[in-house]
């Protein structure tokens, strides 16, 4: 425990943050999972899908969670997925 009190202070918003990041990278794991299941079994609603999870995937490297560049990487990779299954 910090004796600190600026450190002390620094810890409670790290926890604040972390709680908030853990929320929105949930989110962005759950809709490229689920692009990634209507890719594997060639679901209707694929655009759909991949829509959503670019969206999730956007909002996260907005909002600081992610870095532009894992961002872009998470697009593209999904993106590569949907070309080879068709």
């Amino acid at each position: 425990m910090a004796n600190i009190k600026s450190q002390i202070k620094r810890n409670l918003q790290n926890e604040k943050r972390r709680v908030r990041n853990k929320g929105v990278r949930s989110e962005m794991r759950s809709a490229a999972n689920a692009a990634t299941t209507a890719i594997e079994e060639g679901a209707d609603d694929i655009a759909a899908k991949l829509d959503e999870a670019y969206r999730r995937i956007d909002k996260a490297m907005h909002k600081g969670v992610i870095h532009r560049n894992e961002a872009s990487r998470r697009k593209s990779r999904l993106k590569s997925r949907e070309n080879n299954a068709s």
